[in-house]
């Protein structure tokens, strides 16, 4: 069985940073992909962020020259360091991992919150 535990949330001023972990456990294969997903609060869910087992990356234009996600496999780790935040990032963030040919998994969210 797969477990995320999400980390690093909280509540920041408009401009400031923050830094999400996701520590996954259990049986992850070398063919996956990691992403962080965030839902504001009357809104349906949205991806910000992914990275690959190969290192590829995608993000939301939303968040692209502010936010950087990057992995530690040896540790079984995703990150997302959040810079230049604004109240518009305020949200629940998810971990979420995807393994090969189709298992999806999600952590129980962390909350962000930007004020301004």
């Amino acid at each position: 069985q797969v477990q995320l535990v999400e980390s690093g949330g909280g509540l920041v001023q408009s401009g400031g940073s923050l830094k999400l972990s996701c520590a996954a456990s259990g049986s992850i294969f070398s063919i996956n992909t990691m992403g962080w997903y965030r839902q504001a609060s009357g809104k349906q869910r949205e991806l910000v962020a992914a990275i690959t087992s190969g290192g590829s990356t995608d993000y939301a234009d939303s968040v692209k020259g502010r936010f950087t996600i990057s992995r530690d496999k040896s540790k079984n780790t995703l990150y997302l360091q959040m810079n230049s935040l604004k109240p518009e990032d305020t949200a629940v963030y998810y971990c979420n991992l995807w393994i090969w040919p189709g298992a999806t998994y999600w952590g129980q969210g962390t909350q962000v919150t930007v004020s301004s």
